[in-house]
């Protein structure tokens, strides 16, 4: 039996407690021990998945071969290099970092030091996202729409570094090509960084990858369509659900139907219904936990498995644009 991985979290706030709870589910790991600037939520945190809250995060590190960083991300560059120094592999929220010259740093001391990686963006794990990814789609055109009531968290940061960025992440691994142009509008509502964004991006291939995020939204919706020459993809990222309509088996029957009406022989029109001409499939979709399954990719590539599949240069990448985003909006209106 292969030895544990032992591993840690820096930051118990949401995500950091739900990085301690899966840990502390996988049987491959250790949770060795949890640490957060407030003592009191790292002593519950700990208490609460059985494991050890320690006094810094030096002190973790020296302890554990593998750690979360689940800080705010104006942290995430000390605290990545601080791990990168201390031999420790990285899992780090999304975004990277803040800058895109902090996440280039992280992921050059990375590379030097040989060690691994790996950012959190784990809607690259949601089931949908990945049935999708089986079907090999080359797509021409993706629409994005990411919006949500306010939660009152991370409202000094704007949407696109918040909220945006995981579907920046998405599109950019679709495309496969590098960004082109980028044309983008943000309006401003609780304080002086977009809470409401629209952004059309070029690729230098040809996609057009059209992104709305809104943290300002009355419901909640997180969509994801793809259109190619030869398959349109919908999915929903919260309800873990998808469907591909395929043009094998669809065009015929649809230029079938307007060659009957154009020679007469269909003359009721209210007899007919598009969605029952359509034959649309529903993605085989497995139901693993998109986090669980983020990191027991992370600990594969801890233990050299394979490599990490969203890795900082995809994670740099993501931020880069996002940056190229917020300065595409220029002067930002004030609702």
């Amino acid at each position: 039996m292969a030895e544990l991985v032992p591993v840690g979290v820096i930051g118990c706030g949401r995500m950091g407690k739900l990085h301690a709870r899966v840990y502390s589910q996988i049987p491959a790991c250790k949770l060795v021990g949890v640490f957060d600037a407030d003592e009191a939520t790292a002593e519950t945190v700990a208490s609460q998945y059985d494991t050890k809250r320690f006094a810094s995060p030096e002190a973790l590190l020296a302890a554990v071969k593998a750690v979360s960083i689940a800080t705010p991300t104006t942290l995430h560059h000390k605290l990545a290099l601080q791990a990168i120094s201390a031999g420790v592999d990285c899992l780090i929220e999304k975004p990277l970092a803040g800058s895109v010259e902090e996440c280039r740093a992280i992921a050059t001391a990375a590379d030097k030091a040989g060690r691994v990686v790996q950012v959190g963006h784990v809607e690259r794990f949601n089931p949908a996202v990945r049935a999708m990814s089986r079907l090999g789609i080359k797509p021409r055109f993706i629409e994005v729409i990411r919006v949500s009531p306010l939660t009152f968290r991370s409202i000094d940061v704007g949407v696109v570094l918040d909220v945006m960025i995981h579907d920046i992440d998405i599109v950019l691994s679709l495309a496969g090509s590098p960004v082109a142009t980028i044309d983008a509008t943000g309006v401003s509502v609780i304080g002086k960084v977009e809470d409401v964004c629209n952004a059309r991006v070029r690729f230098e291939n040809g996609v057009v990858a059209n992104l709305t995020a809104s943290r300002l939204a009355l419901k909640t919706e997180r969509r994801l369509r793809v259109f190619s020459a030869d398959a349109y993809v919908s999915l929903d990222y919260q309800k873990k659900y998808g469907i591909v309509a395929r043009r094998t088996g669809n065009v015929d029957t649809i230029r079938n139907t307007v060659a009957d009406i154009r020679a007469g022989k269909i003359e009721d029109f209210s007899q007919l219904n598009y969605q029952e001409l359509v034959q649309v499939e529903e993605l085989a979709i497995d139901d693993v936990e998109p986090l669980r399954a983020e990191l027991e990719s992370f600990l594969g590539a801890v233990r050299r498995e394979h490599p990490p599949e969203v890795s900082a240069a995809d994670g740099l990448a993501a931020v880069d644009v996002a940056r190229r985003i917020v300065e595409a909006m220029g002067d930002l209106e004030m609702a």
